[in-house]
């Protein structure tokens, strides 16, 4: 039996918040779209995740206005985009919490200075916007199992939200 998605008792922001991003794969949806993913069919051979599930994802995230649809294509909007620094922590909290192995670093495209955990460039000392990241894949072999579109074109640097 599925867990209801609601926390209606709960007046909390970080309640409604998980209304909306809080299932599996919600969250990784929404990465992808930060990385350049777009099509339905991207979303589906680089997740791993099931057709129905998916399109269920989809459809919710474009109903709460947080993607929209463009013909065969998905689109973070304005209310997407505002999910950057959630992102961008968990990236962060996982990088230092729960990996021992190199990932993806960011760098800023307009002076090449790395990223830190704040998302403050280390070069310049600026804040980017996500739209102005570089991302570099991890510097250790690549998974030879893994050969869909997003993983091919996250194996060289690639400008966040360029569409892959």
């Amino acid at each position: 039996m599925a867990l209801p998605r609601e926390y209606p008792d709960e007046n909390c922001p970080i309640a409604r918040s998980l209304e909306v991003v809080g299932e599996r794969w919600t969250l990784l949806i929404v990465r992808d779209a930060f990385y350049g993913a777009r099509r339905f069919s991207d979303l589906h051979n680089h997740l791993g995740i099931p057709k129905a599930v998916l399109a269920d994802r989809l459809a919710f995230l474009v109903a709460e206005g947080v993607l929209s649809k463009e013909v065969n294509e998905y689109r973070l909007t304005a209310k997407g985009m505002q999910l950057w620094p959630l992102i961008w922590s968990m990236i962060t909290w996982g990088r230092e919490n729960l990996l021992d192995k190199p990932t993806r670093t960011y760098r800023h495209a307009e002076c090449g200075g790395a990223i830190g955990p704040d998302r403050v460039c280390q070069r310049c000392e600026q804040t980017p916007e996500v739209g102005d990241l570089v991302v570099h894949p991890p510097r250790r072999p690549h998974d030879p199992n893994r050969d869909d579109p997003v993983t091919r074109a996250l194996r060289r640097p690639h400008r966040m939200l360029e569409p892959i």
